[in-house]
């Protein structure tokens, strides 16, 4: 549904919108990565757990996107708000 005059946007347009910082951020940190750069991989390659030349921050980044999506699926964020922005 698209917002028009006022209204509100549909619950899926909010939750598509909440870990979006999170997905550009992984994707500029595996886009940067040695994985992509030097070996000449696919950035989902790179995303698997035993691939070479990821920084632990890329990693860290990558926790954070699933924990955000998994919130999205957890009905107890009602009280505690969702995770990532």
């Amino acid at each position: 549904m698209e917002a028009i005059d006022g209204e509100e946007e549909a619950p899926d347009a909010k939750r598509a919108k909440s870990c979006a910082g999170l997905r550009s951020e992984l994707k500029e940190c595996i886009l940067k990565s040695d994985c992509v750069v030097k070996h000449g991989m696919r950035p989902s390659e790179c995303l698997k757990a035993e691939s070479a030349g990821v920084e632990d921050d890329c990693r860290r980044v990558q926790y954070a996107f699933f924990e955000c999506k998994r919130s999205l699926l957890d009905f107890r964020n009602r009280f505690r708000g969702r995770k990532g922005y």
